[in-house]
């Protein structure tokens, strides 16, 4: 029984290949009843503002909603800064990328995306040539590092490079950005001593010629 009512508080949209969201969610809320509920996003690249509409509606059907589940990062991304607590939903694309070890401490892979779920530990190094997804944290002493962006599901607290190969418009993206020491392309920083701001998370980027940190914005890939 416990069972079947986790199911029913869970509102799923349609794939973003049979229908528009805009349009189903009207119909699947009408035979939704009132209380929290858990939002699976599915295959939507949504932005903020975007979730900003889906969170209205769902508020005026007298939904709460608890928790966001999506396999695109970006939605995640995007209901992180909006304060809503996230799940990164294996879907086709995780589960297609896998992942080689050499030696039990280099994880290496060429692709355009590498997908690694777990804690990196001191002495492990994660290495890619596209962009690289984590789900898990980076502890210190352990190293993560791509051609492309790095993309954290979790706490960043050890070392992180992003454009290996000189890419500038490359990003670091955490839910928690603290790390020993930052590099994108050829720019090295050390991370902030600060605490992050609770329920935002957060990027390093190049600008003006220096790597900065800011709240992440809702489209972390190029």
């Amino acid at each position: 029984m416990e069972n079947l009512i986790s199911q029913e508080r869970v509102i799923a949209l349609p794939s973003a290949r049979k229908e528009d969201w805009r349009e189903a969610i009207p119909r699947i809320l009408i035979k939704a009843k009132p209380g929290l509920v858990e939002l699976d996003c599915r295959d939507w690249k949504l932005s903020c503002r975007d979730l900003k509409k889906i969170i209205s509606f769902f508020e005026k059907a007298g939904l709460k909603i608890n928790l966001i589940r999506s396999n695109v990062v970006q939605t995640l991304v995007s209901a992180s800064a909006l304060g809503h607590q996230t799940v990164l939903r294996l879907g086709e694309q995780s589960k297609s990328s896998s992942y080689e070890e050499n030696n039990n401490s280099n994880i290496t892979r060429k692709s355009s995306l590498l997908f690694h779920e777990g804690t990196l530990r001191a002495g492990e190094h994660l290495e890619a040539d596209g962009d690289v997804l984590l789900v898990g944290d980076v502890n210190p002493g352990a190293k993560i590092s791509s051609g492309g962006n790095v993309m954290v599901w979790g706490r960043l607290r050890g070392s992180a490079h992003a454009g290996k190969f000189g890419n500038q418009n490359a990003k670091i993206v955490a839910l928690q950005l603290r790390p020993l020491q930052l590099r994108i392309a050829n720019e090295i920083a050390r991370g902030p001593e600060e605490k992050p701001q609770e329920g935002l998370a957060e990027e390093a980027i190049i600008e003006s010629g220096q790597i900065i940190i800011q709240p992440a914005k809702t489209n972390p890939l190029p």
